[in-house]
């Protein structure tokens, strides 16, 4: 059997790509060097979203990199390192022949007390293209049973110095994004109730978890998970970036099967998540999300966009607009 988010396993799924004149700006993909991370450069990136032919590809013409500990300078105090991310990313950027990453969202202690000079010093590396800071509040409950634990302080959302940080970023004009797990949905609300200057993205739906002790436990935590995801809804200043549910912490399983699943089989599954996010938020607060390559390690970006294609018909051509497109360019200025 082919090994799971190898080519060979991925192309046991192959669809024909829907609407491929649909424009897409795609807010949270990451990268890392040669050896580091998940074995994912600018040309696997191309490679994805080009697909095999020119006409077997979605018009995806801008993406945002996503924060994730890649080309850090081990050599900096450890407050700078992440500069080698924001620098890094940014040369892959203004480097491309065909241009596509065309924001940063990088990484930055939030509470230190030198945080304006660190957000000037990222905008610098990022020449042009730093757009916030993710400092994500994950903090796995029980990491022995996940494949990316997060390993944030915990409570980190109640750190005043913390929540500074965050209020600062709204006065630069920054966002700032959060993964962290369902058990922290009321911690992420709490914090951007307290911050209601400053943008706040909710990635990847808070994160469901379904492996270890709460893979028997899916219907309830959804249950509460919809409870959650409406109350976060209710305050203006959140956005919700609706993807990254194939995670293999995401407890679905496809990471393991022996094939990919198909759009439709995505969609049987997942569907509830996304309607009800984008029921709660709306299309304008609404921006689908790759969240390669992560989820590559459950299905293929053709498929996967061709999901959130089939999943939004029903929908206005505006609404579909700024889920596709509209609300990644506005949110992250791209």
């Amino acid at each position: 059997m082919a090994t799971p988010g190898t080519q060979e396993w991925l192309d046991q799924v192959i669809e024909d790509v829907i609407e491929p004149d649909v424009e897409i700006v795609d807010p949270h993909h990451h990268l890392w060097p040669a050896g580091q991370g998940l074995p994912y450069q600018r040309d696997d990136l191309h490679r994805d979203v080009n697909g095999p032919g020119e006409r077997d590809s979605h018009k995806v013409i801008k993406t945002v990199f996503m924060e994730c500990g890649s080309a850090y300078d081990r050599d900096a105090p450890e407050h700078l390192r992440s500069l080698g991310e924001t620098r890094y990313i940014a040369d892959q950027a203004l480097s491309d022949p065909e241009p596509l990453i065309a924001g940063i969202v990088g990484h930055v202690d939030l509470r230190r007390a030198d945080l304006d000079d660190l957000l000037d010093r990222h905008a610098e590396a990022g020449r042009g293209l730093f757009r916030g800071v993710r400092d994500a509040l994950s903090r796995a409950e029980h990491p022995e049973a996940m494949m990316i634990p997060g390993r944030a302080p915990r409570d980190l959302y109640l750190d005043p110095d913390f929540r500074r940080g965050v209020r600062r970023l709204g006065e630069h004009g920054l966002t700032y994004d959060s993964w962290h797990y369902h058990h922290q949905n009321r911690e992420f609300l709490e914090l951007a109730r307290a911050t209601p200057d400053t943008t706040m993205v909710l990635d990847h739906f808070g994160t469901p978890i379904g492996v270890g002790p709460y893979a028997s436990r899916r219907e309830e935590i959804f249950e509460q998970w919809r409870v959650d995801i409406a109350a976060i809804a209710e305050l203006p200043n959140t956005v919700a970036k609706i993807g990254g549910l194939a995670m293999p912490d995401n407890g679905f399983g496809w990471n393991v099967a022996g094939r990919p699943p198909t759009s439709d089989e995505f969609i049987e599954v997942q569907a509830p998540y996304y309607l009800h996010t984008i029921e709660c938020f709306g299309p304008d607060r609404c921006m689908f999300e790759s969240n390669f390559p992560v989820d590559r390690l459950s299905l293929s970006y053709t498929v996967l966009w061709n999901a959130y294609k089939k999943l939004t018909i029903g929908f206005s051509a505006a609404e579909r607009t700024a889920m596709f497109s509209g609300t990644a360019s506005r949110v992250y200025r791209v």
